[in-house]
């Protein structure tokens, strides 16, 4: 690990971003890396930690532009532990590049992303150093873990300042077969609830001695996974529920007296958390007495509509892969959902996502420098 250089790839920053070991929520270094890079292209450079997690928020100006429209690359430094070590080809913080392929945890999910948005960014500015607006990045350790220091905290006291972001790049992995295949304009949202039902405990061979809490469970359950929540629309396919627990029971002999489950709601923009909680609520009290039902709001669907920086994306992709992109809202969750809340067009684009989260994590070589380029041609769309 060493020193940024403005002379160097995508490959070699990529590769000096994986060694360094920065499991979630741990930053290892990386966006002191990134700071110093972008501080030598003439950016102003702010560390916002909060409790564990650091952030970054780095932006540039030119002297005689307004700082509108701003555009933000968003990303994240955190990345999931590597599991089992033997099971990895290669040593996971060792960045291999073999037959074209780089090797290491966090290759394509994003420290790839992250390599090829900085050098996007040397170049643009190095030919176009009085564009128009700014440039920021918007960078975080807390991506992979619970979300609660990173990038909701800083786009919080950005919107206390009144910082407006206009166009956002976030460098989720979304491509699928080759690289800008499918561009991510929109999440669902995620809503997680656990129920506890409470019965009364007994003997197997006296049921009219005890209530049994899991035959409530399953009344409700049978009801619950049955709801037809709504259509879905052009965008998003209906909302859909899954049960992901249930812990119930003590031994062979004995009636249970509680039940606990857990469930989640991917929902799209037909429907709200509120009218979801509602149903629910409503559902429960229906068949049981005693109970107590917590929800934690994951993130809340987004979508964007204007195709200014969509049109911007496709056309790059187009340009550089020879591909039509499709613009998507599948998958889980991504950071996008708390940059949303400013009012910014997103658009999610990074490499292929096969491997994220696997052993043996990777990313095409060739494929860092064709995003760089997708990104850097963007860049000239929305503020040339």
């Amino acid at each position: 690990m060493s020193h940024p250089s403005l002379d160097a790839s995508t490959l070699e920053i990529a590769k000096d971003l994986i060694a360094r070991q920065s499991v979630t929520p741990a930053d290892a270094g990386c966006q002191a890396f990134m700071a110093e890079y972008l501080n030598a292209l003439g950016f102003d450079t702010e560390h916002m930690d909060f409790a564990d997690t650091q952030n970054i928020w780095s932006i540039r100006t030119p002297e005689k532009a307004s700082n509108s429209p701003c555009f933000v690359f968003a990303g994240h430094t955190d990345v999931v532990p590597p599991g089992p070590s033997e099971n990895w080809h290669t040593p996971p913080f060792e960045p291999v590049v073999k037959d074209g392929v780089l090797y290491g945890r966090g290759a394509a999910d994003m420290k790839g992303s992250l390599a090829a948005m900085l050098t996007a960014t040397r170049r643009f500015v190095a030919e176009h150093p009085e564009h128009k607006g700014s440039i920021a990045f918007l960078i975080t350790s807390d991506e992979e873990g619970p979300f609660i220091n990173g990038t909701v905290k800083v786009v919080e006291e950005l919107q206390k300042r009144g910082q407006a972001i206009d166009y956002s790049i976030v460098g989720e992995p979304s491509s699928t077969a080759q690289l800008g295949d499918v561009i991510k304009i929109g999440r669902r949202g995620s809503l997680t609830g656990w129920l506890k039902i409470e019965g009364i405990q007994g003997h197997v061979a006296y049921p009219h001695l005890a209530d049994n809490a899991v035959h409530r469970s399953a009344h409700f359950l049978d009801e619950l996974i049955n709801i037809k929540w709504d259509e879905g629309n052009e965008h998003f396919p209906p909302t859909s529920l899954q049960v992901t627990q249930i812990n119930a029971g003590e031994a062979v002999n004995i009636v249970p007296g509680e039940v606990k489950l857990e469930f989640n709601l991917r929902y799209s923009t037909e429907q709200s958390h509120q009218r979801i909680k509602q149903q629910v609520e409503t559902l429960v009290k229906k068949h049981c007495d005693n109970y107590q039902l917590d929800w934690k709001l994951n993130g809340e669907p987004f979508l964007t509509e204007s195709h200014d920086l969509i049109d911007a994306v496709a056309n790059a992709i187009k340009q550089v892969c020879s591909v039509k992109t499709s613009p998507q809202t599948s998958g889980g969750t991504s950071d996008g959902r708390f940059i949303a809340k400013t009012g910014a067009q997103i658009v999610e684009l990074g490499p292929i996502n096969k491997t994220i989260h696997q052993v043996n994590e990777c990313v095409k070589v060739d494929d860092l420098e064709l995003l760089s380029e997708i990104y850097y041609l963007t860049l000239k769309q929305i503020l040339v």
